[in-house]
């Protein structure tokens, strides 16, 4: 699997059925290629203008399956919700 198609599957997390949004990064380990997380944009500031305000950076270990359209995972969003600023 590319990292284009990848792009295009939307995270959804199981614990409760919630929408986190589309993957737009990934952190790989440069010694042996695999993936170490993936990153999903939150909410967006002020009614989608200035930028993200939150972003998940979820562990490769947290993805219980990637599907053809969605990646299931399983993370207390509160643990993987980065603030930006």
């Amino acid at each position: 699997m590319s990292f284009s198609e990848l792009r295009q599957k939307e995270v959804i997390n199981c614990r409760d059925c919630c929408r986190l949004g589309y993957v737009v990064d990934c952190e790989f380990d440069p010694c042996n290629g695999k993936i170490h997380t993936i990153i999903v944009p939150g909410g967006s500031r002020f009614f989608g203008c200035f930028g993200i305000s939150t972003q998940y950076v979820i562990p490769f270990c947290k993805i219980i399956k990637i599907g053809a359209d969605i990646v299931l995972v399983d993370v207390n969003v509160e643990e993987v919700m980065l603030k930006c600023d």
